[in-house]
């Protein structure tokens, strides 16, 4: 449960006027405050678009009020909120926003990277307050040295634990569900590794074409919008050690253990991953046009709309278990899920029978349901075998995702940050991935918007070298 703070914290919104502060930031502060509402938070907005304080105004009010914030709590955040016109790469400007903002003040980057890097610049040179928080949303970095130079800037201003690189997928029910699925069950705890565990997929197909999401997917694709960020913390929180207590540094240096060891499947990114561009289709009654086609692609960037990764953590836990990552755009029906495969019972008695179909678990993302399908004896003769289905709905979401990251931040706990080094080794799992792509070596496929993608996906090829 997160804790109250004394101080009223300003939540500085650089970047204010575009459409995540809108979609996704202030209504994951009304979830929030719809639970925590002795929270004391002071919304200032900056950007260099102009609004009237009448129309900020009523975006906080609309947003905070959409998510079931009380009425009384949103009036009073609304009555306290700012809009600044300023120019954040005027040092002067700059200067006079943190100023407003105080001592005790997340800076939160609502900005494309470069020019969050460039502001970083600034800040450095300025100076913060020793109270003050970074909170940054990804893309971090375009590559790894990217990424490393960022980290590098990033320290300069602050240090480690208050730079909060955000990633709202550890605000899904589902992924925190699995801290109680994984450490708390005695059933499940003894077989999650590789000895009981064949295969694991982690998958998010969506529903959604391109959306009017150009300016950034385009030069992204679904292996850096996703898999790159989303999909590898998910598999660290599924696979890293049980922590001794749920306090950030131990959590987040186990996770970040399962990703030092985590490459691609046999060192190999030209088998090990694949990727596809949807063309032409259905997605109910509406016709989605070619990717190629769809208004601000450049083709020319070859963008993948679905992309699919194998890798494996070479600890003793995992060595073995291939991990499939797959993510994608304008498929038929959504999969949101992490899907475990339990290898074959060593032994079966002679006179049962039935189809060999392995045992599974499936945790669903969205919505937070576990399924668990075993072999059992079948209805009729009882030495038949068939699968029968259990299945429990999770622990709902108290907030919306965001909320669960943003209210750590304000409480200047990193539970549910990136850390640097995190940033970092998601880079380099998927960097030989990328340069095989960017060589095409790996040949663009193309399935028709609103199917169910190519054929012969989810084939993890031949296994590593068991260890001598």
């Amino acid at each position: 449960m997160s804790q109250t703070q004394p101080e009223t914290t300003t939540l500085l919104i650089l970047g204010a006027s575009g459409d995540l502060t809108k979609r996704l930031l202030l209504p994951g502060l009304g979830s929030l405050l719809a639970v925590e509402t002795q929270r004391r938070v002071h919304v200032v907005g900056a950007d260099r678009a102009d609004l009237a304080p009448e129309e900020w105004a009523e975006t906080v009010r609309a947003a905070l009020t959409s998510t079931g914030a009380p009425a009384d709590v949103v009036e009073e955040i609304v009555s306290g909120t700012e809009y600044v016109r300023a120019d954040l790469l005027v040092p002067e400007e700059l200067d006079a926003l943190l100023t407003r903002a105080g001592e005790h003040a997340v800076l939160y980057f609502a900005l494309p990277p470069a020019v969050s890097v460039r502001v970083c610049e600034l800040l450095e040179q300025r100076g913060v307050s020793g109270q003050t928080r970074l909170a940054l949303e990804k893309p971090f970095g375009t590559d790894l040295p990217s990424a490393s130079a960022f980290n590098e800037q990033l320290l300069r201003v602050v240090d480690e634990n208050r730079i909060h690189r955000i990633d709202h997928f550890l605000g899904l029910s589902t992924v925190l569900n699995l801290l109680g699925v994984r450490f708390a069950n005695r059933l499940l705890q003894p077989v999650w590794s590789s000895e009981h565990i064949e295969k694991v997929v982690i998958s998010y197909d969506e529903d959604l074409a391109l959306e009017g999401r150009a300016g950034y997917y385009d030069k992204a694709g679904a292996l850096v919008d996703m898999i790159q960020s989303h999909l590898l913390q998910v598999l660290a929180f599924f696979a890293m050690e049980a922590p001794a207590s749920l306090e950030e540094d131990e959590v987040r240096s186990l996770k970040a253990q399962v990703l030092r060891a985590t490459t691609v499947w046999g060192g190999d990114p030209v088998t090990a991953s694949r990727r596809a561009r949807y063309t032409r289709g259905n997605l109910g009654e509406r016709v989605v046009p070619d990717y190629v086609a769809e208004e601000g692609v450049d083709p020319a960037l070859d963008t993948e709309t679905l992309a699919e990764i194998v890798v494996g953590i070479d600890n003793s836990r995992w060595r073995g278990t291939p991990f499939v990552l797959r993510s994608g755009k304008a498929l038929g029906a959504t999969a949101k899920r992490i899907e475990v495969v339990f290898r074959a019972p060593t032994h079966v008695p002679a006179g049962l029978h039935g189809q060999d179909v392995p045992d599974r678990l499936v945790l669903e993302l969205k919505p937070a349901e576990m399924v668990l399908s075993l072999s059992i004896n079948a209805e009729g003769d009882p030495f038949d075998l068939e699968q029968k289905e259990l299945r429990a709905t999770l622990g709902e979401s108290r907030m919306l995702p965001y909320g669960e990251v943003l209210g750590r931040i304000l409480d200047a706990d990193p539970l549910l940050s990136i850390r640097g080094d995190v940033a970092e080794d998601c880079w380099r799992i998927v960097e030989p991935v990328l340069t095989a792509w960017r060589e095409d070596r790996v040949p663009m496929q193309e399935y028709a918007a609103g199917s169910a993608g190519p054929a012969g996906w989810g084939v993890v090829p031949e296994r590593l070298p068991e260890r001598g």
